[in-house]
């Protein structure tokens, strides 16, 4: 294992498989990989590891929230749906954060649906438990609700951006964020759950993409697109990508 920091007071940093659930499976979150040594031992016996199949909901709107997650691999979604069905994300998770931050801070439901948007894996834990151990495990604590401050953060720039920036440039601020989380290229997603995504329609996301593809920075084939050009993806991005990143240091925890 990597050693302490000398005499900075930093938590040590366990790269990703070095820690293993009590079923012995890899721990990839960083917000796991990054609590102190004794607080990780506090949390491991409640961590059961879970698969996270394309688009599975892990918790809907307005309903109590059972468990929290946090994803070793893949990308949650947390979506705002209107009764009329219409949708638009907020925000995304991967493996730098969780999923079910209201249950840190003391609130059980949540206006959001989190639904997962690539498949991946992780580790959940009842709410209940969580919350019960909150008090001894600091930094735990700490890290669970900075990490729900930067998700109220990028979900307030979000709105702005889906009402004032063009699509073009929406999708590919959402691209980038993506890539960001999965850290690959190519990102399994179809045009018709980018429309969800972005809140409009599917004809506007094919427009969209094809100028993106024109200018060289992605790819895209049926069900999937592959960035190309990262610098010229991030040119044709609005502002709104860098003001989210700002607050998303290496562990998404700056």
């Amino acid at each position: 294992m990597p050693p302490s920091p000398g005499g900075t007071g930093e938590p040590e940093l366990f790269l990703s498989g070095e820690r293993t659930n009590g079923e012995g499976k890899a721990v990839g979150n960083r917000i796991l990989l990054t609590l102190p040594e004794a607080e990780y031992r506090t949390l491991r016996p409640l961590l059961s590891f879970v698969h996270l199949p394309h688009h599975v909901s892990l918790h809907e709107p307005g309903e109590r929230i059972e468990f929290a997650y946090f994803p070793n691999r893949g990308l949650v979604s947390l979506v705002v749906a209107m009764k009329e069905g219409k949708t638009v994300e907020v925000g995304v998770v991967g493996n730098e954060g969780l999923v079910g931050t209201p249950a840190v801070v003391g609130l059980n439901r949540s206006p959001h649906r989190a639904v997962v948007q690539i498949e991946g894996d992780g580790f959940r834990v009842r709410t209940d438990a969580l919350q019960s151990i909150l008090p001894s495990t600091p930094q735990l604590q700490f890290k669970a609700s900075r990490h729900a401050v930067i998700q109220g953060l990028q979900a307030a720039q979000s709105a702005a951006c889906n009402r004032l920036h063009g699509i073009e440039r929406r999708l590919a601020r959402w691209l980038l964020i993506m890539q960001d989380r999965v850290d690959e290229a190519l990102l399994r997603i179809t045009h018709d759950f980018l429309s969800t995504m972005l809140g409009t329609d599917r004809p506007s996301v094919s427009l969209a993409a094809g100028i993106l593809q024109r200018k060289g920075a992605i790819e895209y084939a049926r069900g999937s697109v592959k960035v190309l050009n990262r610098a010229r993806l991030e040119e044709c991005a609005c502002e709104c990508y860098g003001i989210i990143q700002q607050f998303n240091g290496p562990l998404g925890l700056k």
